[in-house]
């Protein structure tokens, strides 16, 4: 068997059995391979684990969240000591003084006298004074008097009935941003004449003992507001107030659920943790708060999600256990299955497989495989020793039977020499041009023969050089043009239609002709779609032209045309014009592998033959 046989056989059997292949692959490709199912399965084993640990670590940040609440809780209630002794200091200062400045209120100096030791008791406040009804004040420790009627802080402290706060950015009295306490004065028959109010200056409230400070490791915002929600004090400043602020809660509405933590995202849009307490019951309250990140500093991993851990550490063991498979299972099997695929696309080189680091089972494997190799490879050597003498055998058949046929023509030619009537020398010149032929196609079947296939380009060629050379002479030339597709034919289609050529080559040479005496004879073997092909001889004609004496007439060449195409099985098909004359012979090309299995059938019934013969 030659190569390109081979091939063909090869190509075939495995457009047989790539369906069969296609089926047996899953549905998805990317789930075929052995360490992606293996991963796979420990996914599943693996992912109760995973969501132990997910419930774990959400526990464990939970359990870490709530103690940084409470540690804020802690925190702002240590941060705000200081204002508020302070701010209670204040309250004290203001009812006691509310109670005490009735006989002093038409005496100014005295009046002022008394609120100036006050002060001097507490050096945090600015300013201590008595405020009339008619808002001019003229009793207070720095001695000064101002009108305070018509400023909305004045007109909303006369409104309250009992002790209030308020914040004045630009204190007209002191110069700077207070706080203060206003207590209404009431004289003895119960009429509101009017107010104390004590004021602190912020600054003196932030360095106030154990007093927030802003230089702290924890970025702690300490703020106190009353009952209405209004801001008091600001341990990062009153301008920066509403950028520590939750965005979805109000003060106002916090000042009336008490002691409360809670996170959320602040106006900036960053997280925090917020507490609130209660410094003076339904009065005065403080807000603290960090950054989220800041109070989960608990560990340098808690602020990344509790699931991110469980999952990579998942996904680390099904890394862990693809690569180990693939370094202990795969990579051996891919080395083995590329050694097993070489070879059974054709490839004879069988290289040392080094599996020496291979589990045993894979290189129990491995040694079955060279096993079997080694034995194929015996097998092939001796099938392609007997090939190759059948092939010697046959092209020695071929060469004696074309021996045979050129003395066969040689004596025809002496007997042709001794005829003495033109018909007897023209049926003589046929016969022996007949037998030429033949010679000329066992010559070539020889030169060209596998056991199983004949390659047209190689046949049909020589073929129609020597009917041309046999059919031409000095008074007669004829443009031959021959093209032939590359097509593997069986023997038995290749003798045939070698005959089918010949006859009608040899038909068309008789009757061609031309006006401008230059014949023409267009030879073509072409395929067609699915395993169809076509021979088509056509020659020039010239109807005016007279008979040639060598033109016989029998319809012998006709007969011996329609006989061949019957043995391929195929169809001929006739035109003729004023010009042309044109022959197809449409046929189907037979699988070479038919060939091959009536090969084989062949070399099976003869190889007990050949036995006994050896055995004699």
């Amino acid at each position: 068997m030659n190569s390109e046989a081979a091939e063909a056989a090869d190509d075939e059997h495995y457009s047989d059995h790539a369906p069969f292949r296609a089926r047996k692959r899953g549905v998805i490709p990317f789930f075929d391979g052995l360490g992606v199912r293996l991963a796979f399965m420990l996914a599943v084993a693996l992912f109760p684990l995973l969501i132990i640990a997910v419930l774990q670590s959400t526990s464990v940040v939970r359990e870490a969240q709530a103690r940084s609440e409470a540690a804020l809780m802690g925190e702002t209630m240590r941060a705000v000591a200081g204002e508020t002794r302070v701010i209670q200091h204040a309250q004290d200062a203001a009812r006691v003084l509310a109670s005490t400045v009735q006989p002093l209120v038409g005496n100014a100096e005295a009046c002022s006298d008394w609120m100036r030791q006050i002060s001097g008791a507490f050096p945090e406040f600015s300013l201590v004074s008595f405020i009339p009804d008619s808002g001019k004040m003229t009793c207070s420790n720095s001695g000064k008097s101002y009108n305070f009627k018509g400023q909305d802080i004045f007109e909303k402290m006369m409104t309250a009935d009992r002790t209030s706060f308020y914040v004045n950015r630009e204190a007209p009295v002191s110069g700077t941003s207070v706080l203060g306490v206003a207590h209404p004065v009431y004289n003895a028959a119960g009429d509101h004449i009017g107010i104390i109010a004590i004021s602190m200056s912020h600054s003196s409230l932030s360095l106030a003992k154990d007093g927030p400070k802003l230089a702290d490791d924890r970025p702690l915002v300490i703020m106190t507001f009353d009952r209405e929600g209004t801001i008091l004090t600001s341990s990062d400043g009153l301008a920066n107030t509403q950028s520590h602020l939750p965005v979805d809660r109000s003060l106002k509405l916090l000042a009336g659920n008490g002691a409360v933590t809670f996170s959320g995202d602040s106006n900036r849009g960053i997280e925090r943790v917020y507490s609130v307490v209660e410094l003076v019951p339904d009065q005065l309250y403080a807000l603290g708060s960090w950054p989220a990140q800041a109070a989960s500093a608990l560990s340098p991993f808690a602020d990344i999600s509790p699931v991110l851990f469980p999952a990579l550490m998942w996904m680390a063991s099904l890394l862990v256990a693809y690569f180990a498979m693939q370094k202990l299972v795969i990579g051996h099997v891919r080395k083995l299955s590329s050694a097993i695929t070489s070879f059974a696309t054709g490839s004879r080189i069988v290289g040392n497989l080094n599996l020496s680091t291979a589990p045993s089972e894979i290189r129990d494997l491995a040694e079955a495989y060279d096993r079997m190799t080694e034995t194929i490879l015996h097998d092939e050597a001796e099938l392609e020793d007997m090939v190759h003498h059948k092939e010697v055998l046959l092209r020695e058949v071929h060469h004696r039977v074309k021996n045979n046929l050129q003395l066969i023509a040689s004596i025809i030619n002496m007997q042709m020499r001794q005829a003495r009537t033109p018909e007897a020398k023209g049926l003589m010149k046929s016969l022996q041009e007949r037998v030429i032929s033949l010679a000329t196609i066992h010559r070539g079947l020889y030169q060209t023969s596998g056991l199983t296939d004949i390659r047209a380009q190689e046949l049909l060629p020589d073929i129609v050089r020597q009917i041309t050379r046999l059919a031409t002479g000095p008074g007669r030339h004829i443009a031959v043009d021959c093209q032939i597709d590359d097509i593997h034919l069986t023997p038995d289609q290749a003798v045939p239609l070698s005959l089918l050529l010949t006859e009608a080559m040899t038909n068309a040479m008789k009757y061609a002709s031309a006006r401008d005496d230059k014949p023409k004879l267009d030879i073509s073997l072409r395929k067609l779609e699915g395993m169809q092909a076509r021979l088509c001889v056509r020659n020039t004609v010239d109807k005016d032209a007279p008979p040639l004496e060598a033109v016989d007439g029998t319809g012998l060449g006709s007969q011996l045309v329609n006989a061949f195409v019957q043995q391929l099985s195929g169809t001929i098909e006739i035109e003729t014009s004023d010009e042309e004359y044109m022959l197809n012979a449409d046929f189907t090309l037979r699988p070479l592998v038919e060939s091959e299995l009536r090969h084989e059938e062949r070399l099976k019934s003869q190889k007990p033959e050949t036995v006994s013969e050896e055995s004699h």
